[in-house]
């Protein structure tokens, strides 16, 4: 496969799990207004841009309206839902030899109607049903990838961006939102703030499964536990890097170039799978935190060095 067409398989999912973990942020801290007070309204937005790994400027209006849009419908800000569709929907022409007809059809219609909708609409009618379709429309894409095109290299790249992206993502989140969590409770002792908590699963979507494993019991340590250190929730940290890890396994033996991310990704997963919660949020969570998401753009690195950006003499050579 051409690095180019690689490159771009990568970032077409890269960018629509951004699109969705940004839409699914934006529904849940649009609701969450309902009931919080007005002063937290600069700390919560501030959360939201960190978990996007963005920073809320000093002199930023708390203004959800205009955040929201900014966040969504903005084309001048790379990191609205908007852009990064638009975005993947531009990788996707470049290799449209590549992917299925039905893939390039879910893509359009959702580039389609997320240019087609105007933030004045969507604020005077209900913002969820429109965030709902957007990570609707991520999901239908991703099942009619696994559905319609071969399993082969093309795909593990396909695979491989969204993983990749799930794991920053799921990482910023917690450190964002739960490390401040667990810090108030080593220092003070009034009482959780339940909805603030069952926010932080629903950030993930990882409520009802949080419940299946640990009952309602919602605790910082052990939602710590389920989003990082889980096996079986898809959006646990853990298992994105299982999935990078196996991704990288299959494309390596596809092209006969094993490299440092399979190595890299591998080392994080054995982190990740011999860690235990406790000694993580006694030794800092807010240092782990960081130090994965470090180790992602390090599997990021050596990603493009192996297989995107690679000089000819290597290539030659194998």
């Amino acid at each position: 496969m051409l690095s180019r067409v690689a490159d771009n398989l990568y970032w077409i999912t890269r960018y629509l799990e951004r699109a969705e973990h940004t839409a699914r942020l934006l529904d849940l801290n649009l609701h969450q207004m309902l009931d919080q007070t007005p002063e937290s309204a600069a700390l919560r937005w501030q959360r939201v841009h960190a978990a996007l790994r963005m920073t809320l400027p000093v002199d930023a209006p708390n203004d959800a309206y205009r955040i929201t849009n900014s966040l969504t419908f903005d084309l001048s800000n790379d990191a609205s839902i908007v852009s990064y569709v638009m975005a993947a929907r531009e990788n996707a022409r470049q290799v449209r030899e590549q992917i299925s007809t039905e893939m390039w059809e879910q893509l359009n219609q959702l580039s389609l109607h997320i240019r087609r909708t105007k933030m004045e609409t969507i604020w005077q009618s209900e913002p969820h049903e429109f965030f709902q379709a957007v990570k609707n429309g991520a999901h239908l894409f991703h099942g009619i990838t696994n559905a319609t095109i071969c399993h082969n290299e093309g795909w593990h790249f396909l695979r491989l961006g969204r993983f990749i992206e799930r794991a920053v993502n799921t990482a910023a989140l917690l450190n964002s939102h739960l490390t401040s969590i667990i810090e108030r409770q080593q220092v003070s002792s009034e009482p959780l703030d339940y909805v603030e908590l069952v926010g932080v699963l629903k950030s993930c979507t990882a409520f009802e499964a949080y419940c299946q494993t640990y009952t309602a019991d919602v605790r910082p340590n052990t939602i710590a536990e389920f989003l990082l250190l889980s096996a079986e929730c898809p959006r646990s940290v853990r298992f994105a890097v299982e999935m990078v890890q196996a991704t990288l396994q299959e494309i390596a033996r596809i092209t006969r170039k094993p490299g440092r991310a399979e190595r890299l990704a591998g080392r994080l997963r054995a982190t990740l799978e011999y860690g235990q919660v406790d000694e993580i949020i006694a030794d800092n969570l807010h240092v782990f935190l960081e130090d994965i998401q470090r180790r992602c753009t390090q599997i990021h690195t050596a990603i493009h060095q192996t297989y995107i950006a690679y000089p000819v003499d290597y290539m030659l050579a194998s």
